[in-house]
């Protein structure tokens, strides 16, 4: 079929997409975004966007990095894509020996996949075959409420936004859920967990460290999630952290599992591993878990596979983003922005319209003292009121949210600031 150049991207876009979390009868309009540098996204009307939230999470070092641009065309000269069952590649290899350096230091074996879903999926088989394998009957996987862990099923299992769940739950696997622990419950969680532990046959605990993202970046305390993990080890259940969101300087270290004593025995990786470049995720575990499947039994083996496992390129961008994170400029920066948002909450949480403010390091979100519909009309008013103002931003919900990139300038941060703060008194 022809396709008219007069159309625009948008229009185009409405004959065939079928866009993710999108129900396309009440928003039938996506935006035609043509460019991006930087902290910024132009769109096909030549319109500029800061982007407040790297792009769901993901270009942390800013849009098109020259240094990893730099990096990826020098390797696509090379080596595109190869079968990773059988064959390696020096790019994979590279980027294992970097990961297992900055990675809790109990991680031993990586397992590579697509995106973060996968890494929570591999992560929840690893889990439930590891005790199959040691010959223990444990089909029963922990979480919190309010958890998000992806959208496979295993990953939909694990998560507690029934939002997203709704029509698959009859199909889940068997998963039982604990509140996150504060310091008002904690003692209460903790009891009733031991005794419920005591079945044996919980076989891990997927948890988000921190921060729960997708519900409205909820924060707990590293002291009371510290305890959960001492109490789950006693009882032989594996902890599996989904690092999907906070790793890679996130939360101020390049893991959140880093401000906890107990570390986890899975780790989930995604988004920011790549840099918002290409698709990619890993999966991260340690010498006992991979121990449990190392067999002249063939059937105790992982087979879980996808085509472009440890693409070259995916992992050539991993590698550059994994060099700049660990640079001088970027360690400076993650740490300007902490102090930044730090400052922006001195001001704005004082506002009547703020119900209650939080942090943890780049991640800074607010809660509206309105009540709204997690994707209701107030919400998207909002959401207007941002992109009219050349600032993208997500709420979810009546909560507000900042992960922008680690480039971001301070006059771009100061716009996003000024923006969030225009919307206090318009709602």
């Amino acid at each position: 079929m022809a396709v008219l150049e007069s159309e625009s991207i948008s229009k185009r876009d409405q004959k065939h997409i079928w866009h993710p979390l999108t129900q396309h009868k009440l928003h039938p309009k996506m935006l035609g975004i043509k460019r991006a540098k930087g902290a910024l996204l132009y769109d096909e009307n030549g319109k500029v966007y800061i982007d407040g939230i790297s792009s769901w999470y993901t270009s942390v070092y800013g849009h098109c990095n020259d240094y990893i641009l730099e990096k990826v065309q020098a390797q696509m000269q090379q080596l595109d894509q190869v079968v990773f069952s059988g064959f390696t590649h020096e790019p994979a290899v590279k980027l294992s020996e970097a990961l297992i350096n900055i990675l809790p230091s109990n991680q031993q074996k990586l397992f590579f996949s697509d995106n973060g879903s996968t890494a929570t999926e591999i992560g929840i088989k690893m889990a439930l075959q590891y005790h199959f394998n040691k010959g223990e009957k444990r089909p029963v996987l922990l979480a919190f409420e309010e958890g998000f862990h992806g959208d496979t099923f295993g990953a939909m299992s694990v998560s507690g936004l029934s939002v997203y769940n709704g029509p698959f739950e009859d199909y889940f696997i068997k998963v039982e859920r604990i509140p996150v622990p504060t310091k008002e419950n904690v003692g209460e969680v903790l009891k009733q967990l031991e005794g419920r532990l005591q079945k044996n046959d919980i076989a891990g605990f997927v948890y988000e460290p921190l921060v729960q993202g997708a519900a409205a970046m909820k924060m707990h305390a590293p002291e009371n999630l510290n305890q959960v993990l001492e109490l789950i080890k006693k009882y032989g259940v594996l902890a599996i952290a989904d690092e999907v969101m906070t790793g890679f300087g996130k939360t101020g270290k390049n893991f959140a599992s880093e401000y906890l004593q107990t570390p986890p025995d899975i780790i989930c990786m995604s988004k920011a591993l790549t840099a918002g470049l290409l698709p990619m995720a890993v999966t991260s575990c340690t010498q006992e878990v991979y121990d449990a499947f190392y067999s002249d039994d063939i059937a105790k083996g992982l087979f879980h596979g996808h085509t472009y496992t440890a693409n070259p390129l995916a992992c050539t961008a991993a590698l550059a983003g994994l060099q700049l994170l660990q640079s001088e400029e970027i360690q400076k920066n993650i740490k300007r922005i902490i102090r930044s948002h730090q400052e922006f909450d001195e001001k704005v949480k004082i506002h009547p319209k703020v119900a209650s403010t939080r942090q943890c390091g780049i991640i800074y979100a607010l809660d509206l003292n309105v009540k709204m519909e997690r994707y209701g009309n107030l919400r998207d008013r909002l959401f207007k009121h941002f992109m009219d103002n050349g600032v993208f931003l997500r709420p979810l919900g009546n909560t507000i949210y900042i992960s922008a990139p680690y480039i971001i300038s301070e006059a771009q941060l100061q716009k996003i600031y000024d923006t969030i703060t225009e919307v206090l008194d318009i709602v």
